[in-house]
């Protein structure tokens, strides 16, 4: 193998750990982040006086991925593991879904409707073939499966809740990754979830990532955006916010397909259309630091549909108090694409709208409780998982010497850390099993 000076374009979880895959591959590696620290979606930031994540994150007892990160950067050992609740929203009630019998007692839906949940649930986590529904819508599919009016009154709620009004036109291989994930996370038994959480969150991981990559020799270049990448005789140019351009053997953009094609002056026009059509939902997700924990379900559904969020997840009924300073911390995400007009109200207007919100499904929830309240913007978080989507996207190679390794690439899965840990693992072995000439990312 021909040592390579390689230009990584994006300092997410993604493009981090594919910088340290090509490290450790003994290439000499740049790699340029925009934002002040690591981690994209991952980030920490500063709540009240208390720094954690500014998304929600966890991990499963399943990500092996993710667990085997964790294990090279030596903090797999410190991990706290425990054992979640989960509760349910719907017709003004809120009540406790955490294992087999919490189902049984579902006054949501007859007997013969839940026999008939339970059966989906059960064929989608034995079913491993996610390509195969990929062609299939995913209304017709739980119709078939679960039957109308679980569909209605159950599944069509919550992909709502991550899709908007669009979700009839997914396809069935989105609820399957999320079903596959969620299952594999759970015990024998009654299966009882079992989640963890690094102390000190994820800002903890990425200090240590950071030090890590800067060990191996990988210049890591923060507060430096990209304006361009381009294809040179030999190699290619990254021109980045100093305006100087610097040439790289191979350069790889991690980013989301239309932050790509800003950055590709000389992109061919078919496979600039092919990315620039693939859409993408955002988030709206207030983080809500309170004087105690509000509950004890890590994660609520929300089946009612006036609710200004989508789900909520308390992150205190997960992590210990002595991690969040004994306060309690509940994020209220609301998936929207970019043009929804949410995005455009304002932090005053989204925390009176969200904390009526809380107190309907929380009676007893009083604002004077709350002591702080961030909201983070993203315009682009995973793409929506139109029909066919595998066989619309373009290949990873964008020139010779310019690859594209993105979350868009997630194939029948969802987007987590899990996920995009192994995304960095395939594309990076690619990449340098090729010697970079060809980067398709195996599904």
């Amino acid at each position: 193998m021909v040592e390579r000076d390689w230009a990584v374009v994006g300092g997410g979880m993604l493009g981090a750990t594919l910088a340290l895959r090509l490290a450790a591959a003994g290439h000499r590696v740049t790699l340029f982040e925009g934002a002040p620290s690591l981690g994209g979606l991952a980030s920490a930031w500063r709540l009240g006086d208390v720094v954690w994540d500014r998304h929600y994150h966890v991990t499963l007892l399943s990500d092996r991925h993710t667990r085997g990160l964790l294990r090279e950067l030596g903090l797999e050992d410190e991990m706290r593991w425990t054992q979640t609740r989960s509760g349910l929203y719907g017709a003004g009630r809120l009540v406790s879904v955490s294992n087999t019998l919490d189902y049984a007692r579902l006054d949501l839906l007859g007997w013969s409707d839940k026999a008939r949940l339970a059966g989906t649930i059960l064929w989608a986590s034995r079913w491993r073939d996610g390509a195969s529904l990929e062609e299939r819508p995913v209304e017709d599919w739980l119709r078939r499966l679960s039957g109308s009016r679980v569909l209605e009154r159950f599944w069509a709620p919550l992909l709502r809740s991550k899709l908007g009004d669009r979700y009839p036109e997914a396809s069935a291989a989105f609820l399957w990754a999320t079903i596959q994930r969620l299952y594999a996370a759970r015990r024998s038994g009654l299966k009882v979830e079992m989640f963890g959480y690094v102390p000190g969150g994820y800002a903890r991981v990425l200090e240590r990532l950071q030090q890590r990559l800067e060990e191996m020799g990988v210049e890591v270049r923060l507060d430096t955006p990209v304006k361009e990448v381009r294809q040179v005789e030999g190699g290619a140019t990254v021109v980045s916010n100093d305006g100087e351009p610097a040439l790289f053997d191979r350069a790889v953009l991690t980013l989301t397909p239309r932050r790509c094609v800003a950055m590709l002056p000389d992109l061919e026009p078919g496979i600039r259309d092919q990315m620039a059509a693939v859409d993408y939902q955002g988030i709206v997700c207030a983080a809500v630091l309170l004087d105690r924990p509000l509950a004890d379900y890590y994660l609520t559904y929300l089946v009612d549909e006036d609710l200004p969020f989508t789900a909520i997840v308390e992150m205190s009924a997960l992590v210990d108090r002595d991690q969040l300073g004994g306060h309690g911390l509940v994020y209220l995400p609301c998936y929207a694409p970019v043009s929804d007009p949410i995005f455009r109200r304002s932090d005053d207007e989204l925390r009176r709208s969200f904390l009526d919100g809380l107190a309907r499904v929380h009676p007893e929830f009083e604002p004077s409780r709350v002591r702080a309240f961030r909201v983070s913007r993203v315009a682009e978080v995973f793409p929506f998982p139109v029909l066919g989507y595998t066989r619309k996207l373009p290949t990873g190679t964008l020139g010779p010497d310019v690859h594209w390794v993105s979350s868009a690439q997630i194939q029948n899965g969802t987007l987590n850390v899990d996920e995009t840990v192994a995304l960095a693992e395939r594309a990076a072995a690619a990449l340098i099993g090729s010697d970079g000439r060809e980067s398709r990312v195996p599904a």
